[in-house]
């Protein structure tokens, strides 16, 4: 193979890895790998087990359209379950259990393990509960002793992936769907052991459900593949250009406008919490220095405060009814301004009286004796 031939195809091999991982997909559809790689680059059949192989090193295990692991992967998935399968500690390490969890994973550890012929029986029996002259209730009966014997399993793997967002008990949950399928889809005929089958189950489900609900803020999948090209793009960019790259120059290389790159790069942040401590002692916080757009500026408050003590000494000047009524009708205590109408009511006169006494104060209030006092703040 040519050399730039070569560094195309590995290439293509480094970006099908990188979406899988930005994803948090931990398998690689069989069909996906010739269609995208394989057949475009030709590759015989040495190559393309070095190909599954280099994808199992990055921790991508390959299945075929059935969702069954390639056998490639099988002997040394089988020695990990097995290993995983015999662990006794099953709370993962500084993670606080609290009662209910820790009774959960003492009620599973007490029921016993499989043997590769237990598991084939069981199989048995759901497949001729499943017809319709068979007993469901049989093969109900079989699905559960077939899932609770692999409920240790689900929290083995579960207990690898927290701190990504997930709580353990959620973790745990979506491993249990994921076991439920394989239960419902294991085929004893291939030849594998369950619990080599269930771990691939176990794992796609905890690892869509962290890509799905990790974040804070959801990410459409669409999205989070662009989010991908552009970092991939601005790592290459920075090892050209030795700085961190202008979004006009990472528009130019996606042909994407720099509004649109700029948009993606915002998506991209990790939101952080306003209670972020900051400082050696911890004693602020991010908030505290946050700029808030809509806050009166000190200047401004204090000439507020300076407003209202001028205002309340030039309407001391008037009666109490006049005082009164101005307040109401301009709503300089609660900002809300009243109709004549409204007023007249809160008196017990009439609209026009009101006219009357608001006319007369406002021309006291245009006297120059008080309207020098407000002179500067309406300037």
């Amino acid at each position: 193979m040519a050399n730039t031939e070569t560094k195309k195809l590995n290439q293509a091999i480094t970006d099908l890895i990188d979406e899988k991982k930005v994803l948090h997909i931990t398998v690689v559809d069989y069909t996906e790998l010739t269609e995208k790689i394989a057949i475009p680059y030709k590759l015989d059949k040495d190559e393309i087990e070095e190909l599954i192989q280099q994808f199992e090193d990055q921790g991508l295990g390959i299945v075929d359209e059935d969702g069954d692991p390639m056998h490639l992967q099988v002997e040394k998935e089988e020695v990990m379950v097995d290993e995983i399968m015999g662990e006794n500690d099953l709370a993962p390490k500084g993670v606080k259990i609290n009662d209910p969890v820790r009774m959960y994973l003492k009620e599973i550890g007490r029921v016993d393990l499989l043997t590769a012929d237990e598991e084939v029986q069981l199989a048995k029996r759901i497949e001729a509960g499943d017809k319709d002259d068979g007993d469901a209730e049989d093969a109900a009966a079989a699905r559960d002793e077939l899932a609770e014997a692999n409920l240790r399993l689900v929290v083995s793997i579960a207990k690898r992936y927290v701190g990504r967002g997930m709580s353990f008990l959620d973790l745990i949950q979506e491993g249990n769907m994921g076991l439920m399928k394989a239960v419902n889809k294991f085929d004893y005929t291939k030849g594998f052991k369950f619990s080599t089958y269930a771990t691939w189950w176990i794992r796609q489900a905890i690892t869509r459900a962290i890509a799905d609900q990790a974040r804070t803020i959801r990410i459409p999948v669409h999205m989070v593949e662009t989010i991908n090209k552009l970092s991939r793009i601005q790592r290459n960019l920075v090892k050209e250009l030795g700085r961190d790259p202008a979004p006009e120059e990472i528009g130019a290389e996606m042909d994407l406008p720099t509004e649109k790159v700029r948009e993606i790069l915002k998506i991209s942040q990790d939101p952080v919490s306003l209670e972020t401590p900051i400082g050696e002692e911890n004693d602020s916080h991010l908030g505290d220095f946050i700029e808030d757009d809509e806050a009166i500026s000190p200047e401004e408050n204090t000439s507020g405060e300076l407003l209202k003590e001028e205002l309340r000494d030039v309407l001391d000047t008037l009666t109490d009814r006049e005082e009164n009524v101005l307040r109401l009708r301009f709503g300089l205590d609660d900002g809300r301004q009243r109709t004549l109408e409204d007023v007249g009511k809160v008196f017990g006169v009439t609209r026009e009286r009101i006219r009357q006494i608001e006319a007369k104060a406002l021309r006291k209030l245009r006297h120059p004796s008080r309207s020098k006092q407000l002179k500067d703040f309406l300037e």
